[in-house]
């Protein structure tokens, strides 16, 4: 992870947490472009698994399934603890919709 996107993700998730849902959006967005870019899974993977979060929070159940699948998807490659959140996640998100 690199520490720019990572000091990054924290400004955004302030956002979010402020209930600037939009903004934070917009920047996670921003974010995941960079992460493909510059091939940075474990960053591009936790992006993903905020924008879902914040699609499920918004009620966009389709839409946060298509960002926690692929979330999952490198989280499991990457053997990260991280892919058991991102599938407790997505398990609450298709049981609920």
């Amino acid at each position: 992870m690199c520490w720019g996107l990572y000091q990054s993700s924290i400004i955004i998730v302030i956002y979010a947490n402020k209930g600037e849902i939009e903004q934070a959006i917009a920047l996670f967005n921003q974010s995941l472009e960079i992460t493909q870019r510059i091939g940075d899974v474990q960053t591009q993977a936790m992006t993903l698994w905020w924008l879902g979060n914040l699609a499920e929070q918004q009620g966009e159940y389709t839409k946060a399934i298509s960002y926690l699948q692929p979330a999952l998807e490198i989280l499991q490659r990457l053997k990260s603890p991280n892919a058991e959140g991102v599938s407790a996640s997505l398990d609450r998100i298709i049981r609920n919709s």
